[in-house]
């Protein structure tokens, strides 16, 4: 058994891989991915400003303008124990910095400028007082982060200009299909301009030039003050400078400037009290009416539990949730509980548990308030569960049932209560195992329509806002995390079958 799990604990690793890997590359290449709205033109010169510095931070922190698969294998390697290279610094806030990125020059640099570009020119190093050295870096960042972003938006304008230039002189070898510039197309183009062609491209080259030695210059100043180290580095060294030991770095949210650990840490126990919550009462309730319709197969009970069990299982969850607010919630009608969110907007001046005021007036308490608000999301959890689990058990039962271990034990003068709970039962629980490891995963994934209708801060609202906002940080530690429920959910399952039948062996 041992070899058997450390086999499989080894096999998931390359599944995890491959199935991150395909989720960052639908966000990485989709239309809507990261970033692309901050690629659409228009708006003022101040719109234009605040969106070249947004993409220039999303460059830095994404590589947004390396290939997709360079960017998945900086993403895997910030969230591996292992890392290599210098290693971060992690600010008290938990906001993690790393060496700036090289300066890429602007296109066709040999038209505005016969030198090649400017090597990092040599700063003086960071001195002071920690305090001294990190507001030091912090000027730094905002100043690199102003120059490159107006190199951004410099390049941008020298890229539209040549395009133009090369359409207009008829030169389509020199504009790929999709309207962007050749790499190198322009290197050797000054000497077939005429001078009021140059008239046209000269200024924007120029300006991109200029922009392009400040970051540069912006650039080492940053460098210099992370050499300095301002905070304090994340990890244990191995190799000084190579190889370390960190904590995996989810990263940090785009849209909540927030890392993401945070995040999830916020959403994922109020998932898990909704789901332990509901779970227990789906077992509770299905697997003993199973176990009474297959003992009681033909009876009244038999019939009235499986017909109200797959009237339940065919009303959508969206429907069941609307209208529940609708009667329920609605103070139109019944108004019998609250519509939205998990406590009243006082719960938190309540006491813990019910109690009476100073005026006499009853107060139901933090824990009953609580209580209150997830009845209609753990009603709309649970009821389309009843008929899956109910008709598994039954059908299991019944196949055991005219086993001939059972006719034996009959012959044997067995209690039929034994025969039921210690042989039928035990011998149906695998289904039932399987069953309860695929929607295990669901008490940390969240439900993201209930959690949608009922306003519940939970993990399936915290995907589903990821999506709509293109976070692709947020998405790729869910898919991970996920992923990593799911194959544990199905190694477990295997060690229950070893434990709930002899005959099952992994030696």
């Amino acid at each position: 058994m041992g070899t058997y799990i450390a086999r499989r604990l080894l096999l998931m690793i390359p599944t995890l891989i491959g199935i991150t890997f395909l989720v960052f590359m639908l966000v990485a290449l989709s239309p809507g991915g990261v970033g692309a709205a901050l690629m659409v033109s228009g708006g003022g010169q101040m719109e234009a400003q605040s969106r070249a510095i947004q993409q220039a931070y999303l460059e830095d922190r994404y590589g947004l303008n390396d290939p997709a698969v360079v960017q998945y294998v900086r993403w895997l390697g910030r969230i591996s124990p292992i890392k290599f290279g210098v290693r971060d610094q992690v600010a008290p806030d938990g906001e993690r910095f790393r060496p700036p990125k090289d300066v890429e020059p602007p296109p066709a640099w040999s038209l505005f400028d016969a030198q090649p570009p400017p090597p990092p020119p040599s700063v003086p190093p960071v001195t002071g007082t920690q305090e001294e050295r990190q507001r030091a870096y912090r000027r730094a960042s905002n100043d690199y982060a102003g120059s490159r972003g107006r190199l951004i938006e410099a390049r941008l304008r020298l890229e539209r200009t040549l395009v133009e230039f090369a359409r207009g002189s008829g030169r389509k070898d020199l504009v790929t299909r999709d309207g962007k510039l050749v790499p190198g197309a322009f290197e050797h183009e000054k000497p077939t301009m005429t001078q009021e062609q140059w008239a046209q491209v000269g200024p924007a080259g120029e300006a991109a030039v200029a922009a392009y030695k400040q970051a540069i210059i912006d650039r080492a100043r940053l460098a210099k003050a992370f050499e300095s180290r301002p905070f304090e580095e994340a990890g244990v060294p191995i190799i000084p400078g190579v190889l370390s030991l960190a904590a995996p770095d989810f990263g940090r949210s785009f849209t909540r400037s927030r890392p993401v650990l945070d995040l999830i840490m916020d959403h994922l126990p109020v998932t898990i009290t909704l789901n332990l919550i509901a779970f227990p009462i789906i077992y509770m309730i299905a697997i003993p009416s199973g176990m009474l319709a297959a003992t009681r197969r033909g009876s009244m009970f038999d019939a009235v539990s499986g017909t109200v069990f797959i009237a339940l299982y065919s009303v959508p969850v969206v429907l069941a949730g609307v209208l529940a607010i609708g009667y329920l919630a609605s103070n139109q009608y019944l108004g019998w509980f609250p519509a939205a969110g998990l406590h009243d907007t006082l719960a938190e001046r309540m006491t813990f548990l019910p109690s009476t005021g100073p005026d006499g007036v009853w107060v139901r308490g933090y824990l009953l308030d609580g209580i209150w608000h997830m009845v209609l999301p753990v009603t709309c959890l649970v009821y389309a569960g009843f008929a899956v689990l109910s008709k598994q058990t039954r059908a299991a039962m019944l196949d055991n049932f005219n086993a001939d271990y059972v006719r034996t034990a009959k012959a044997k003068g067995v209690p039929a209560r034994d025969i039921v709970l210690r042989h039928v039962f035990r011998n149906s629980l695998l289904p039932l195992i399987t069953i309860f490891t695929t929607i295990f995963p669901a008490m940390l994934a969240g439900s993201v329509v209930v959690e949608r209708i009922f306003t519940v801060p939970g993990m399936g609202s915290l995907l589903l806002d990821a999506i709509s906002l293109r976070d692709r940080e947020v998405i790729l530690a869910n898919t991970l995390m996920i992923g990593v429920v799911n194959l544990l959910a199905l190694l477990m399952a295997d060690i229950l079958y070893a434990l709930a039948d002899p005959r099952v062996s992994y030696e």
